[in-house]
């Protein structure tokens, strides 16, 4: 094996050893305090709650330990055991060439790798959550939703995938700017469209019927002045017995929406209490931010592409013997979370920041107590984990954990 082989897989070892290592402390710890409520919450969540929110950070966890040794797995055969090369070679060999040749080699390592990974897809969703009571799939549900996103793939990952690589063919050095613009661009239109054209493929979204709580959100709405295309509830509870809020798109294609489930749990003053937290992402400019840094990485991710593509042993390093733009782009989406998996913790504590910021906003426009309560539910009726390990939480969570949330909106109630 070259050099870059060897440091491909020093990286992928240690990004799977910290991966299983801290997988391992979270259960350590969750099952450590699964005999008692935290004191905060003794009075809200019953033991039996609490416990079975340990057994099912548990059960995600373990199942997610096999994920990843399974994942590890599956890239180090499709780089270094040559599953890459085979594909381009079948492709070959069935006569297809040129630019069509190289989307189908890109669009069959996706579909096999899909396919592969579904066991655990299957095994979570009609194992897991379907034990602990929040499935709500049917095989039938859970078969349509893979044809769809399939479809989707096809009719808007085709396109896209074929002008990529047409423009690493032919527009020289600078091609990596092209496809970024146009990435960009393909990116910012289906946030625009989600809303309104993707999101009711898979979900009926229906205009809130509560008059008294319409009421209450449009008085939030235009008192933190956003204006949205409507105020939707989805049916959630189709798939899922877990609750949810949030909103979406951009521009004036912007909406809010609720699960039912989350309809059904919150008292209204905990559900405009929700919004407002929603709402704080808006008016503190998150959203602009996430997009702006996703924008920016994926700049950086591009022009380094740019550079790897003309190196010989960026392909022979993974395994692939020639130079191709089909392979450079798959070695490329297929490593790049190996060697920035040690950034998780600074992305996370970003996201943890925005939802401190958002939950201060809350509090200016609505009521913090309110929004302490909503999330106490909402923790017990998901089984989210009241006690996650601290290293865990830093590594992964996007949210405070919960009790230093909490307490943070107790403060800010204090003192309103």
């Amino acid at each position: 094996m070259s050099a870059f082989s060897w440091i491909f897989v020093i990286f992928l070892l240690a990004g799977t050893a910290c991966r299983l290592w801290l997988s391992n402390r979270q259960t350590r710890n969750v099952r450590a305090h699964r005999s008692q409520v935290p004191e905060p919450f003794a009075q809200k969540v019953s033991l039996e709650d609490h416990q079975k929110a340990a057994d099912y950070t548990h059960a995600k966890a373990q199942l997610g330990r096999m994920e990843t040794l399974y994942d590890a797995m599956l890239l180090l055969g499709w780089t270094l055991g040559g599953g890459i090369a085979l594909v381009q070679s079948l492709v070959q060999g069935s006569g297809l060439g040129g630019l069509w040749g190289a989307i189908a080699s890109i669009l069959l390592v996706l579909l096999v790798s899909s396919a592969l990974s579904l066991p655990f897809s299957i095994a979570h969703t009609f194992g897991i959550e379907a034990r602990f009571g929040f499935n709500r799939s049917t095989p039938g549900l859970f078969v349509a939703d893979m044809l769809k996103g399939l479809a989707l793939t096809l009719v808007l990952g085709v396109p896209l995938i074929a002008a990529v690589l047409w423009i690493m063919a032919h527009a020289g050095e600078l091609w990596w700017l092209y496809a970024w613009a146009l990435w960009s661009g393909f990116g910012l239109l289906m946030f625009w469209a989600y809303p309104t054209l993707i999101a009711p493929l898979f979900n009926k979204f229906e205009p809130l019927e509560d008059a008294s709580l319409k009421q209450r959100v449009e008085t939030l709405l235009e008192r933190c002045g956003f204006h949205s295309k409507g105020i939707f509830v989805m049916d959630g509870s189709r798939r899922s017995a877990h609750g949810n809020a949030y909103f979406t798109g951009i521009g004036n294609n912007k909406r809010i929406v609720f699960f039912d489930t989350l309809i059904k749990t919150l008292e209204p003053l905990e559900v405009e209490a929700v919004l407002a937290h929603e709402l704080g992402h808006f008016r503190k400019r998150h959203v602009r931010k996430r997009i702006i840094w996703s924008l920016l990485s994926s700049l950086i991710g591009l022009a380094l592409l740019g550079w790897l593509k003309t190196q010989l042993w960026f392909y022979t390093g993974l395994g692939v013997p020639a130079a191709s733009d089909q392979a450079a782009l798959l070695l490329f989406i297929m490593i790049a979370p190996v060697f920035t998996y040690f950034f998780s913790p600074l992305s996370a504590w970003f996201s943890r920041k925005h939802e401190f910021e958002a939950d201060a906003y809350a509090a200016s426009q609505s009521d913090a107590g309110a929004l302490a309560e909503a999330l106490v539910k909402l923790y017990r009726e998901n089984a989210s984990t009241l006690t996650p390990d601290p290293v865990h939480s830093a590594f992964y969570d996007s949210h405070p954990p919960a009790l230093t949330r909490i307490q943070h909106l107790n403060g800010l109630a204090n003192s309103a």
